[in-house]
């Protein structure tokens, strides 16, 4: 069993994004490095109306005590990590508190309502403001223009990674992400995974030192 401590026991961590982005395989990627350090960890998944493009939402529950259920509480996530904003929206109303961690991809992808002109998606730059009102500890960024510019907007999941990796509220160093990402993808996706694990990691740099000015 590792020594490492949590912030809280058991610690509560939402991924949360739309189907074909690959939120589940960041949150087996998380659970199975966690696991690997020892932690009892627990992961509930639940699925929208379509697997593409529906809201997709694991729930990754860490603990040095016991085996949590599967799922999160209302009211308790101790950090979101959304790969869409509108999800990160929707998974804050249900779970967020004042305390809750949020780190969210800024760019939108909009569901069929939207595109047949039937429903209206919420400017980003407003969702943004009145989360930054609400939360003390929320970091929004373009993780997907981060992965154009690598070749592969598929690679959002693991950028979302590097960033999460970055702020600091896991009981891991980013040789642990390393490992994990070598262990668990194909040996021909392991460097430019390794890159988009990078490009997130850095990608908070500017917000954390403006941060603790």
């Amino acid at each position: 069993m590792t020594g490492v401590q949590l912030a809280k026991d058991p610690y509560n961590i939402i991924v949360t994004g739309v189907g074909g982005q690959g939120n589940v395989l960041a949150a087996r990627l998380l659970g199975e490095m966690l696991a690997r350090k020892g932690f009892l960890v627990t992961i509930g998944e639940t699925f929208g109306a379509s697997q593409r493009g529906g809201s997709v939402m694991s729930h990754v529950r860490i603990s040095r005590r016991t085996a949590a259920s599967p799922q999160i509480p209302r009211g308790q996530a101790d950090v979101i990590c959304s790969l869409e904003p509108v999800e990160a929206v929707r998974v804050l109303a249900d779970y967020g508190n004042p305390a809750t961690v949020l780190l969210t991809n800024t760019h939108p992808i909009f569901p069929v309502g939207v595109i047949k002109g039937d429903l209206t998606y919420p400017p980003v730059s407003e969702m943004a403001a009145a989360v930054k009102e609400i939360l003390p500890r929320a970091y929004l960024f373009d993780a997907t223009a981060r992965a154009v510019a690598l070749g592969n907007p598929i690679l959002v999941n693991i950028i979302m990674l590097g960033a999460l990796g970055r702020l600091g509220v896991l009981p891991c160093r980013r040789e642990d992400f390393h490992d994990a990402i070598t262990r668990r993808l194909p040996a021909a996706q392991r460097q430019l995974n390794l890159q988009a694990f990078a490009a997130g990691y850095d990608s908070l740099n500017d917000d954390l030192q403006e941060r603790r000015k």
